[in-house]
């Protein structure tokens, strides 16, 4: 394929590839929302990456990635969950700030930088935000016995398995009251507003239910006695 790759190309082929993994129907307004620009725009986008064989508009409207479209759009979400590993393990940055900063990145690293920081941390291991390097499905979360944190079932112990990534705004907030990848919690129960309603030791504290959904926890068992 002779057609360059640019910044914008892998912005586009990427959105299309999480929505996806994310249970979406992919049409143009779907990209729109996902990358803050015009409709007119996205239209100009789509008939030149359709130009350039890396996805189809099949019929309704429907986006669908071609099988190299799908290779470029697995490549930068692999760089961009590489680079999340790196700022936070060998720069220390806070586990909320890192999306951001991998985005920028994610079109300024080389292969060979790449390669470098493959070796040093793995290509294998989870994000900061608790998200594999493979994207994944909701079906899939379910199968690793995860679920919803708005689902969880009250009285019961969770722990923070992972967290949707691309909401700043979430990221510090789940981060304000200590729901970070890793912590435990327990769930007391639910509002008439349908606020989940937690303990995070120390403090009791409730979240809407829209925050919870993208919070995805495994069951906790405490108080198990070992017999060997």
């Amino acid at each position: 394929m002779s057609a360059r790759i640019t910044v914008s190309k892998e912005d586009y082929l990427k959105a299309v590839l999480e929505a996806e993994y994310e249970g979406e129907s992919v049409i143009g307004a779907t990209l729109v929302h996902r990358l803050s620009v015009s409709a007119p725009a996205v239209t100009m986008a789509l008939r030149r990456l359709g130009r350039d064989g890396l996805l189809r508009v099949c019929e309704g409207g429907r986006v669908e990635l071609t099988s190299a479209g799908r290779r470029i759009a697995r490549r930068t979400v692999n760089r961009h969950h590489l680079i999340e590993r790196m700022l936070t393990k060998i720069f220390d940055m806070e586990w909320y700030r890192v999306h951001d900063e991998a985005e920028r990145l994610e079109h300024a690293v080389s292969p060979i930088f790449e390669a470098k920081i493959a070796a040093v941390l793995g290509r294998a291991g989870k994000c900061p935000h608790g998200n594999l390097t493979e994207p994944e499905t909701p079906v899939s979360r379910r199968r690793r016995g995860l679920v919803p944190l708005s689902e969880a079932v009250p009285s019961r112990f969770y722990t923070i398995s992972a967290v949707a990534e691309r909401d700043r705004q979430l990221l510090e907030y789940l981060e304000h009251h200590g729901l970070r990848p890793g912590a435990t919690v327990r769930v007391l129960g639910r509002g008439t507003d349908q606020r989940v309603k937690l303990n995070v030791p120390p403090a009791n504290i409730s979240i809407p239910a829209a925050a919870a959904e993208k919070v995805w926890v495994s069951r906790r068992v405490v108080g198990k006695v070992n017999r060997s």
